[in-house]
């Protein structure tokens, strides 16, 4: 079984795509896709980025196991809003902070907004940086416009059998994904 991790980007008040991000948790975990664990960036509170991790000089406890936990896992979600075309600060500054952890980490994407587009800016500015970084992007997103409408604050969509065919083939995609680059790292 995959080892999947959601990050949950934004750290607003009143914030909607955290629940995009607990809907992402409960459906790998229900259908025995993957183990799973949000890492919510609004409960780590990094400092302002002035350094990579390699540079930095005594690096938090908290730091540490947020590396740790990108390091092993067999893929990761994050889940982002679009604050005026683009992402949050909060996951700039975690993504410029692990510069090298993300290095052929296969990575998918489900960008949210209050809108009607789902946070198609966000996506190009994320799918740039982490090109960049030479991770593993997957090409598929996963938009959710008028997220405040599609979801309650526990996650639980508003239509779950609607959201659970939507989210099927991306999750199985990005399966596919992580196991073509662990096939390309033994060959």
């Amino acid at each position: 079984m995959k080892n999947i991790l959601i990050i949950s980007s934004s750290v607003r008040i009143d914030r909607k795509s955290h629940n995009v991000a607990q809907y992402f948790e409960r459906y790998l975990t229900e259908n025995n896709i993957a183990t799973t664990e949000i890492l919510d960036l609004k409960d780590y509170g990094f400092p302002i980025f002035d350094s990579v991790f390699k540079s930095l000089k005594a690096p938090s406890l908290y730091v540490l196991a947020f590396r740790d936990k990108i390091i092993a896992a067999d893929g990761i979600i994050i889940v982002t809003p679009e604050y005026n075309g683009s992402i949050p600060s909060s996951l700039k500054n975690v993504i410029d902070l692990f510069n090298d952890e993300w290095f052929q980490k296969p990575i998918a994407f489900s960008t949210v907004s209050a809108g009607d587009f789902g946070g198609s800016q966000a996506l190009t500015h994320l799918q740039f940086i982490f090109w960049k970084l030479h991770a593993l992007t997957y090409t598929t997103n996963f938009p959710v416009a008028k997220v405040q409408d599609k979801f309650n604050d526990t996650g639980i969509p508003a239509n779950k059998k609607q959201m659970d065919a939507l989210a099927k083939p991306y999750i199985e995609g990005f399966i596919e994904c992580i196991e073509s680059s662990v096939a390309k790292q033994l060959a």
